[in-house]
């Protein structure tokens, strides 16, 4: 069992699927959002979750002041479990159960201004640049990209349009953080 951190809905239980995902540790997601909050990242945005599982990332986005989230995630039983947690948090988001490369080929019609991508972690490096390349026409001027991985796992390859921002690691997970090229909010 996880819980939402903090927020509108602070504090509420969420449901995790039974196999197939690995929810965002509270100690990871605190982190986290206290940086994206201090540069303006959540109130009011646009926000993508990409592999979403549970939704954890997504609807702490929306507890926080997110004006609209995505939760986009292949397996149907993690979809069910994401819907049913926002059901249960009284919070409105939109999932979607989709592969992540087939929702960004849709042409979704709103632009991003953040979007969390936390595959598996056994995603193939190839994978995860083509899901970062396709990403990137649907990110709004000033967008903010977060990728979780395995702390062994390498930089992921930025497609043309987004650069490095922040490297962190904690415990097992690592955490990076790109803007696209010469936008950003990174001055709170």
């Amino acid at each position: 069992m996880t819980r939402i951190v903090a927020g509108t809905a602070g504090g509420r239980n969420l449901q995790v699927p039974k196999s197939g995902t690995r929810p965002t540790s509270e100690r990871v997601r605190e982190a986290m959002f206290s940086r994206l909050e201090h540069y303006g990242y959540i109130e009011g945005c646009a926000v993508l979750d990409l592999y979403a599982g549970s939704a954890a990332l997504g609807l702490e986005a929306k507890s926080r002041g997110a004006r609209s989230v995505v939760s986009v995630e292949a397996s149907r039983q993690a979809a069910g479990v994401a819907r049913a947690n926002a059901k249960a948090t009284g919070l409105e988001i939109d999932v979607v159960p989709m592969k992540a490369e087939t929702y960004l080929a849709t042409e979704p019609s709103e632009r991003f201004d953040l979007a969390f991508l936390d595959p598996p972690y056994d995603i193939g490096e190839g994978a995860l640049a083509l899901v970062l390349e396709l990403l990137v026409p649907h990110l709004a001027a000033d967008a903010m990209v977060v990728v979780e991985r395995s702390k062994h796992s390498p930089e992921p390859a930025w497609p043309e349009g987004l650069e490095l921002d922040d490297d962190r690691t904690w415990g097992d997970t690592r955490v990076w953080s790109a803007v696209m090229a010469g936008e950003g909010r990174l001055e709170p």
